[in-house]
């Protein structure tokens, strides 16, 4: 698995074998089980975690109990609370294995190194950075204004690789509906494929 994180860096940065060498003592692996709480509320996150294998998930957690879910990531994905991650701030979120899972964490000091020893490291970084944004901005808007319907198309889109590996209910939570709501969506999709 440290294989496959230094594939990822060498492949986005131009940071040579001996370079990324030095820094691999700040790379750190970790085999986790099903259900391990990686990050707390209010706790600071002062990692980033980069999935090799598994599924994790970003959450919070309303005044009356109910999760309301932010971020899958699965297979070549990160996840953290970046507010909390860079400005030292308490975090909001929880983060959890929905799945046994093996992971590279990495802290600031990694990303830091890195920026100095890759000229495209920033770039690179920067354009991850908007993507995300983009990706908020767009799930903002379907969050207030979509159908049920077109928000669970847009997921199966978006998260094809991970749609049956999610159980109905944390689906509906991150698309801001009530499972009950998906069912009948499911439902309904499944007569119109059906008919056509």
């Amino acid at each position: 698995m440290l294989t496959l994180f230094k594939t990822y860096i060498l492949s986005n940065t131009d940071l040579s074998e001996d370079q990324y060498k030095e820094l691999e003592h700040l790379v750190y692996f970790l085999k986790i089980k099903k259900g391990t709480v990686l990050l707390k509320e209010n706790q600071v996150c002062d990692r980033a975690f980069f999935v090799c294998k598994g599924l994790l998930r970003s959450y919070t957690v309303d005044e009356m109990g109910k999760e309301h879910i932010i971020q899958f990531a699965s297979e070549n994905w990160w996840i953290a609370d970046r507010s909390s991650f860079f400005f030292n701030e308490p975090s909001e979120l929880f983060i959890d294995a929905i799945e046994d899972a093996e992971i590279i964490y990495i802290h600031k000091e990694f990303l830091e190194n890195v920026e100095k020893k890759s000229k495209n490291f920033t770039s690179f970084n920067t354009l991850a950075l908007q993507k995300m944004i983009r990706q908020m901005q767009k799930r903002i808007n379907y969050l207030l204004a979509a159908t049920a319907e077109k928000k669970y198309l847009d997921f199966i889109e978006t998260h094809r690789e991970i749609t049956f590996r999610l159980p109905l209910q944390m689906i509906a939570s991150y698309l801001g509906i009530t499972p009950e709501s998906l069912s009948r969506v499911r439902k309904e999709l499944a007569r119109k494929n059906f008919n056509n």
